[in-house]
């Protein structure tokens, strides 16, 4: 016997009526909107600028918007539409307000905006000259160069040729060495109280060496997909990850200390390569190009850039068997730098004027 079909469309139309009269209950997430005045494509350092937020809401009330500058509280109001003041900008690179609405049920939601800051001074071209010029391994792969107590110490890459070296400048002869397993890509090095720092480039790894005999005596994790570059400035370790980042590590627990962008009065410098820090300065190879620029250590600006591609022609080598320029050390005694390239055959001290 069939069953009657009416009462069971009678139950369908009243489940659908009550799912509907639900979902019409349901409490919507506010949405703000955040616009910059004036608004620009890039923004300069010291700038002072306009924030407005604007938010909507479907149903309910709201309880408060809180605006963030990275991860400052800058304001809370209780307004739907309010602006604010956020003067002297003084981070370059790339900076972000977040907006948090929340209603009165606690229904919350966020919109982020980013905008860019850059330099407010254009570099100072320097000019190099030449002093002298020294020998260098064709088989070194340059990651890392440094001079320390009359030595160069070298920290080169390639798997399977990767290692640290200590170096007679004057021959060019390997004073004492240690290689890398073969399955580490090295990258920058640095010394700091009578320790090497290693990074390595994909491993996210860094090994910690006695500067007496070269034995390793820690490792650390590089809290980055990459190393590239490494230095100090006498407290704590500064690393380049082949973006346009600083990054100010403690050697005690690795933790990270503070971060910089570094950018020009025209664009963000990305790539940055081999570091050397001088009087609060770090100066940088910056990958493929043939010049070194400094950068300030306390906001990212590049201060100088110095275009070293006269020394290209002086290598006397087949161009093709050679890699990009890439190794500054300093030499604080004659003011001088010592500068070199992956696979070069020779280092050339210089000095920037």
């Amino acid at each position: 016997m069939r069953k009657p079909l009416f009462p069971i469309i009678i139950i369908c139309i009243f489940i659908t009526f009550l799912s509907c009269s639900n979902k019409s209950k349901r409490s919507r997430k506010p949405v703000s909107r955040i616009s910059i005045m004036p608004a620009k494509k890039n923004y300069t350092f010291n700038n002072t600028i306009e924030i407005e937020v604007k938010t909507r809401v479907k149903n309910g009330e709201i309880d408060n918007i809180k605006l963030y500058y990275g991860n400052k509280l800058l304001t809370t109001n209780s307004s739907l539409d309010f602006t604010y003041k956020l003067k002297n900008i003084t981070k370059l690179g790339t900076n972000t307000l977040k907006a948090v609405a929340t209603k009165t049920d606690g229904v919350s939601n966020y919109r982020i905006k980013n905008f860019f800051v850059l330099s407010d001074i254009r570099p100072v071209e320097k000019k190099m000259r030449l002093i002298k010029e020294y020998p260098h391994s064709t088989t070194f792969f340059t990651e890392g160069l440094l001079l320390h107590n009359g030595y160069l110490y070298e920290g080169t890459g390639q798997n399977g040729m990767s290692g640290i070296y200590k170096i007679n400048l004057h021959n060019g002869k390997t004073v004492r060495s240690k290689k890398l397993d073969k399955k580490y890509f090295g990258e920058g090095i640095t010394i700091l109280k009578d320790k090497i720092y290693q990074l390595t480039y994909h491993a996210k790894i860094g090994f910690v060496y006695n500067l007496s005999d070269f034995s390793v005596i820690d490792s650390f994790t590089i809290a980055s997909n990459q190393g590239w570059g490494l230095t100090n400035d006498g407290e704590n370790l500064i690393m380049s990850d082949g973006t346009n980042k600083l990054t100010w590590i403690s050697p005690s627990n690795y933790a990270i200390i503070k971060t910089l962008q570094v950018a020009d009065n025209l664009s963000k410098i990305n790539y940055i390569n081999e570091l050397e820090y001088i009087n609060g300065s770090v100066f940088a190879n910056v990958w493929t190009k043939n010049y070194i620029i400094e950068i300030d250590a306390e906001n990212g600006k590049v201060i100088s850039k110095a275009d070293l591609s006269e020394l290209l022609t002086k290598l006397n080598v087949d161009k093709s068997k050679i890699d990009v320029m890439n190794g500054i050390a300093y030499n604080p005694a004659s003011n001088t730098f010592f500068i070199t390239g992956k696979m070069w055959n020779k280092i050339f001290e210089i000095k920037l004027e």
